[in-house]
């Protein structure tokens, strides 16, 4: 395994939520980054971001890892989720709520609420 997995691997099994983005989750630096962690954000996750950006071996590493070509990249409980797309579509069916309660992973459910009736 390269440095690059390895890390990512250890990254990855030992938070249970992890953020790879372009930038960190106070400043996203692009504008799909900037939705996934609005999201975790809004809904109170406690959530490791690690910066794609800073390191190119963890920039082609995670799209390597994850057999899948675009970040952001957010893994729950050492599970790959999905990108941009799939979370946003996640969080307005609900999926994403009971993927939290299911990995006793802590949110708050009245922001999650708040997000469906603003794009209901």
């Amino acid at each position: 395994m390269t440095d690059a997995k390895q890390i990512i691997d250890e990254t990855v099994k030992s938070n249970d939520v992890v953020l790879y983005m372009k930038g960190t989750k106070e400043m996203p630096q692009c504008g799909f980054s900037s939705r996934v962690a609005g999201v975790l954000n809004y809904l109170g996750v406690d959530y490791v971001d690690v910066n794609v950006l800073a390191d190119e071996g963890i920039r082609q590493g995670i799209k390597d890892y994850s057999d899948w070509p675009t970040i952001p990249q957010l893994y729950v409980k050492g599970e790959f989720v999905g990108g941009c797309d799939i979370i946003v579509e996640m969080t307005l069916s609900g999926e994403l709520d009971t993927m939290f309660d299911d990995n006793s992973v802590t949110y708050d459910k009245d922001a999650a609420n708040k997000i469906r009736e603003a794009n209901a």
